[in-house]
């Protein structure tokens, strides 16, 4: 019988597979997963129909296609009055994961310690264990922010980078510019990356703008900052990406990245810049249309007995559910699938201690009939 020495021997199938395929199998509201069930802008899909009839279906340059990295230059020049070389500074990637892979990848080496905030979203550790690092958890205190104090202890001669997530993936929570004064004290004059995961930067509520890494000059000039096609354009399934970094972080990231996908689907690419250059309104209006849906979610959920702060940003929200029930999340969750008919993810499994506290997180990235339905079984609890 073939033996297999497991390079990642603790690890399973991720929980946000195990609670959509459990949404499938009993046929439960999935607000699991974080995938709209709305489709992509009609305008963007004729132009993925025109640039697929148009002959751009040969692979397109390894960093991606010049016209994109131009849009995506543009796009951060506006929002975040950042200059970036779309040539030296910009690559598309095959999705957020593979980008925050190959940063991992390109710049961990066996005994490096990456700072990582728990509850950490679940691809972090498996890339840094792969390149012999070690993940080294620090806690987000009861607000699910950071505490620079505990930042500050767990760095040492061997901490190589640390990576941060605004808006953050589970919690909703974001930073703030007092953050990255904090962040960037701590950085200069040391030799640690940030890996900086920006894939809900259009997903910030209430009106505030999104902290980008891109904001600082000195905090860019070590840093990864991923941003994801596939959240903003409600396009999960097309997995698309890109890393901004400077040229020589860039360089690197780039002999890892050619031999990981390559490059990516090029109709795809085509298409998305040309709509970000006519339709600039979609990213500039998101922040208004997820904030609508999460109002709406909350408003559903005010009589019922799951306690709410509401999101910051993404479009995750969590809920405590310690007046419902005395379950573990995991057992909650589960329950709540099976029975109840609707699908959430449990906290604790992005956690590397116990933790104490009783919450799951819904997706209201939902059409707003799928948002009333599953709040109506929720109320009821």
């Amino acid at each position: 019988m073939l033996k297999i020495a497991s390079k990642l021997p603790h690890l399973g199938t991720t929980i946000f597979t195990v609670m959509s395929q459990m949404a499938s199998e009993y046929k439960a509201i999935n607000l699991s997963q974080g995938y709209p069930d709305f489709d992509v802008p009609e305008p963007l899909l004729a132009l993925m129909t025109k640039y697929l009839n148009a002959g751009m279906n040969q692979y397109p340059p390894m960093t991606g296609v010049p016209y994109l990295r131009q849009q995506i230059a543009v796009k951060v020049e506006n929002l975040y009055d950042c200059k970036v070389d779309s040539e030296t500074e910009i690559t598309v990637t095959s999705g957020a994961t593979e980008a925050l892979f190959v940063a991992i990848q390109a710049t961990i080496q066996a005994d490096d310690d990456v700072i990582v905030f728990d509850p950490v979203y679940d691809s972090y550790e498996p890339a840094i264990q792969l390149a012999g690092g070690r993940a080294i958890h620090v806690p987000l205190d009861d607000q699910f922010n950071i505490n620079w104090d505990l930042v500050r202890a767990a760095m040492t001669s061997r901490t190589r980078m640390i990576i941060v997530n605004s808006p953050h993936n589970p919690s909703g929570s974001t930073l703030k510019s007092d953050d990255l004064d904090q962040l960037q004290a701590l950085t200069e004059d040391t030799n640690i990356i940030v890996l900086s995961d920006e894939v809900y930067e259009h997903m910030v509520f209430n009106g505030l703008p999104h902290e980008s890494i891109l904001t600082r000059p000195k905090l860019k000039q070590r840093a990864f900052v991923v941003s994801s096609f596939g959240k903003t354009y409600h396009a999960t399934g097309w997995k698309v990406a890109y890393c901004i970094a400077p040229e020589a972080l860039s360089k690197e990231f780039r002999k890892v990245h050619q031999y990981v996908t390559f490059t990516t689907h090029t109709p795809t690419q085509w298409a998305l810049a040309e709509y970000m250059e006519s339709h600039p309104e979609h990213y500039l209006e998101l922040p208004q249309f997820y904030q609508a849906k999460r109002d709406l979610f909350l408003e559903e959920m005010k009589d019922s007995r799951f306690k709410l702060s509401p999101s910051q940003g993404t479009y995750f929200q969590l809920a405590d559910y310690g007046e419902i029930s005395d379950k573990s999340d995991v057992e909650f969750a589960n329950w709540l699938t099976q029975e109840m008919g609707v699908a959430a993810i449990p906290i604790s499994v992005f956690y590397e201690k116990p933790v104490s506290g009783r919450h799951v997180r819904f997706c209201f990235a939902k059409d707003d009939s799928t948002i009333k339905a599953a709040c109506k079984i929720l109320r009821e609890l």
